[in-house]
């Protein structure tokens, strides 16, 4: 199966990088698209797992006692809020 680039800065970009690594053009161009690809993968296992712990938290709101603080009070007092770290 074949692949014909016309874009000359993609050909350009594929030459610097096997120049750079040894590989041959098409191995630098493979190199490129399997990592692009392993962030795309990343990306959407920690957009699922975001969701899963918002879902999570909410599930923890609906069922606090009236009246307490919230998921995000407690997470507020424990952590500071622009460090991550806990206080």
């Amino acid at each position: 199966m074949a692949l014909n680039i016309k874009n000359e800065r993609v050909v350009t970009l594929a030459r610097d990088v096997a120049e750079r690594t040894g590989q041959t053009q098409t191995g630098a161009i493979e190199s490129a698209l399997e990592r692009y690809l392993a962030d795309l993968v990343r990306e959407a296992e920690r957009d699922t797992k975001r969701r899963r712990i918002d879902t999570l938290l909410k599930e923890i709101d609906a069922t606090r006692i009236e009246g307490g603080p919230t998921v995000a009070e407690i997470m507020d007092e424990m952590y500071d809020p622009e460090t991550g770290l806990p206080r």
